[in-house]
């Protein structure tokens, strides 16, 4: 079992297993931790929440002298392309660079040499976006996507301004029609409300079994 201490940013708790995957936030944290269960990796595979960082080079190195980094096989680093794909990936390489680790040619591809690091830019490795963006990408044909968006167009002819964070609200409005709707985007992965099985998951899924 994951230590929950994990899914607190900046704490530099000892690195109990060979592989690492790094991500943003707390809903990050949960939401991969339902789907590495899913994919049976959770005893295989370390989260950790790097939480909003900012100095990439700083972060990792703390994250080397970490008690247990020296057993660490691979790293898989994860974060939201926000508005530009290519920023965000050159932004974490700028960063493995600067701490004297291997840097991955493209965004999903896995370095070689030890540790063997990846980084997967969300939703897709190419678009601009985010955690939400992708799972609104895997509820798609979901009925309730439908009323999300009619929700939406309503407030517009209303004269109603719309949230700044379009796929953030939208994920909120999807996750008010489920059963239990007070959910977080995280918690909802272990309600099972994102469903593992669509396509638009496919990319991640494998990212996350080839680390």
């Amino acid at each position: 079992m994951l230590p929950e201490n994990l899914q607190l940013p900046g704490g530099r708790y000892p690195i109990t297993y060979p592989k690492l995957l790094l991500v943003e936030g707390q809903d990050a944290f949960q939401f991969f931790k339902a789907l590495l269960q899913h994919l049976d990796l959770l005893d295989k595979i370390e989260i950790r929440n790097y939480g909003g960082v900012t100095d990439w080079a700083a972060y990792l190195n703390t994250l080397k002298v970490t008690s247990g980094f020296a057993s660490v096989t691979s790293i898989g680093i994860v974060r939201d392309a926000e508005a530009n794909a290519s920023s965000a990936f050159e932004s974490v390489c700028d960063g493995l660079k600067q701490a004297g680790l291997h840097v991955p040619s493209q965004p999903g591809s896995m370095t070689s040499g030890r540790p063997r690091i990846a980084v997967f830019i969300l939703p897709d490795c190419e678009s601009s976006g985010m955690l939400e963006t992708l799972c609104l990408r895997a509820v798609e044909n979901d009925p309730g996507t439908l009323c999300v968006a009619e929700y939406f167009a309503c407030l517009q002819r209303k004269g109603l301004s719309l949230p700044t964070n379009m796929p953030k609200a939208q994920v909120h409005a999807f996750l008010a029609s489920r059963p239990k709707a007070d959910l977080l985007l995280g918690q909802a992965a272990h309600a099972g409300y994102w469903p593992w099985h669509s396509q638009a998951f496919d990319r991640l899924k494998q990212f996350l079994r080839a680390l």
